[in-house]
């Protein structure tokens, strides 16, 4: 991994971060994802028309097919966080969903387009891995029947979609050349066009979103945006299966936040599982 792609990265965890302790304290499920979608169409808008008439990028059926795609999933994605932010906290629900993402993106990277990492990027991935479930205390959560704590359920199934978007968003970039804030905009803008009928029904929260917390919803519509375009950036000159888990930084970013904004302690394990984590990436970039 180069120093550029690892730069990518890093500002894009701490955007994620940001947007995610964002999302915890404003969301309120599909009228918050709507508006904050159709905001961030709004805000990108006039730079990807930009690109598109600059680099002419081929936008055909398959990248139709992919970018339909992708909004789909990204819905998915962002109601089931949001139904796991209501019934559990953000120090539960977002390293496991991080954690759980790049463990299987990586390894579908590897089963579906045949990338090799090195042994001392396939350590660095293991030990960013693990340190996000020290992070968690992962022992304690295999231990408990998944039935008795929805957050953690919602934390697996937010992980399992991450994975699926990175590997679908990977194609689309690297193999379809969709350019990457093209790709971004287009899905926001699909999002958007796809949750107009149920924010139409429910426009009185729309309003009191917008009404109450203004800054907080267009801080999410800026930087969610902005977090995955970094990250497709460089997934288009940089394997899945290094990018998906250097991503994870954003773990310790937004486990300190909670910490410190949200009142979530446990200092010494999140010491220990952040050295863990910056090594991983040290090794991610040798690698």
């Amino acid at each position: 991994m180069t120093l550029f792609a690892l730069g990518l990265i890093l500002a894009a965890a701490f955007c994620h971060a940001t947007w995610n302790l964002l999302a915890k304290r404003v969301g309120s499920g599909a009228p918050f994802i709507w508006l904050f979608g159709t905001l961030g169409a709004l805000i990108y808008g006039p730079l990807a028309i930009g690109i598109i008439l600059w680099q002419r990028p081929e936008l055909g059926l398959p990248q139709l097919v992919f970018i339909v795609g992708s909004a789909l999933l990204h819905i998915a994605y962002f109601l089931l966080l949001q139904q796991g932010y209501r019934v559990g906290d953000l120090s539960l629900v977002y390293p496991l969903a991080r954690g759980t993402g790049p463990m299987l993106s990586t390894l579908g990277a590897i089963a579906l387009f045949g990338e090799r990492p090195s042994p001392l990027a396939l350590a660095g991935a293991a030990l960013i891995i693990g340190s996000i479930f020290l992070l968690t205390g992962g022992a304690r959560l295999l231990r408990r029947p998944l039935s008795a704590d929805g957050a953690v359920v919602f934390g697996l199934l937010t992980g399992t979609l991450i994975a699926t978007y990175t590997l679908w968003d990977k194609h689309a970039v690297s193999a379809l050349a969709i350019p990457p804030v093209v790709l971004d905009w287009s899905t926001a803008v699909a999002r958007s066009l796809l949750l107009t009928p149920i924010a139409a029904r429910r426009w009185d929260e729309v309003q009191a979103l917008w009404r109450d917390h203004r800054l907080p919803v267009l801080g999410v519509a800026i930087l969610t945006p902005l977090a995955y375009i970094l990250v497709l950036t460089a997934m288009r000159f940089t394997p899945v299966s290094y990018v998906a888990p250097a991503r994870e930084i954003s773990i310790l970013i937004g486990t300190a936040m909670g910490a410190h904004l949200l009142d979530e302690g446990n200092a010494h394990r999140r010491l220990l599982a952040a050295s863990g984590m910056v090594l991983g990436i040290i090794a991610l970039a040798l690698g």
